[in-house]
């Protein structure tokens, strides 16, 4: 599918992964709709490239259809391209100091990273599956974001290499189920990234964890996240598959 010319949503698009990508796109000839919970970020990113901006819990299913509902109104047809980046990093034990339990914290990540990315995927591909198809009998295309967790989950993850895991899991019959309407679905898991998150890191500690990645030996850009994503909405036959996007790096214990 041609970026150029085609709507793109891009959830999490007001920072990190999803700021690189709504970049990307609109780079690309896209007209971007991001969807954030950071209304000061998001209104920002869409300023800069001319996009719409919608404010929305993504763990809120009802608020989600409302957005897209509208954004296709203001477009004048749902997006095509759709890419899951919103999501939230926690790291809790599952029994911690003292026996403190991390339930809650568990039932959020899952909520944000999972339910997140399952309510907006639905609603997209609805649209979706009433657009008329393009040359080839193509509508659209989403890429979920899964991590390298889903697989090398260290110690305090359980929660997030869960979420991510289930995400990588839905990948394949998600596309099985889309493939009726056309439409794609393929998940990307990043390793470790110059995202807000690790930013916050002190300096050594992050050169201690870029020296576990064996080439290149340092942090994943955003923009490599995007051009993969701008990859696989341009190659026709990508889907139903996770991508490792990690420069070689498997995650230690902890």
């Amino acid at each position: 599918m041609l970026i150029d010319g085609n709507a793109a949503l891009v959830t999490g698009g007001g920072s990190g992964l999803g700021a690189a990508t709504a970049r990307y796109l609109a780079a690309q000839g896209a007209k971007v709709a991001i969807l954030d919970f950071d209304a000061v970020r998001g209104e920002e990113v869409a300023g800069e490239i001319g996009g719409l901006f919608r404010q929305v819990d993504v763990s809120d299913a009802d608020a989600v259809g409302a957005a897209i509902d509208s954004i296709a109104e203001e477009l004048g047809a749902a997006p095509r391209i759709v890419v899951n980046c919103a999501g939230i990093g926690t790291a809790a034990r599952i029994v911690g100091r003292e026996g403190k339990l991390s339930i809650d914290v568990f039932e959020r990540t899952l909520r944000v990273n999972l339910f997140g990315t399952y309510n907006v995927m639905s609603h997209a591909a609805r649209h979706i599956a009433e657009l008329p198809p393009l040359e080839g009998g193509e509508r659209g295309v989403i890429v979920n974001t899964s991590s390298v967790a889903f697989e090398d989950g260290q110690l305090g993850q359980a929660a997030y290499a869960a979420s991510k895991g289930a995400i990588a899991s839905l990948c394949l019959p998600a596309a099985r189920e889309l493939a009726q309407f056309g439409v794609r679905v393929v998940a990307i898991a990043p390793g470790l990234f110059q995202t807000p998150m690790m930013q916050g890191l002190p300096e050594e500690v992050a050169q201690k964890i870029a020296e576990n990645i064996p080439f290149p030996a340092r942090l994943g850009e955003p923009e490599e996240y995007a051009l993969l994503a701008g990859q696989i909405i341009t190659n026709p036959y990508l889907n139903g598959t996770t991508i490792r996007l990690d420069g070689a790096v498997r995650l230690p214990k902890r």
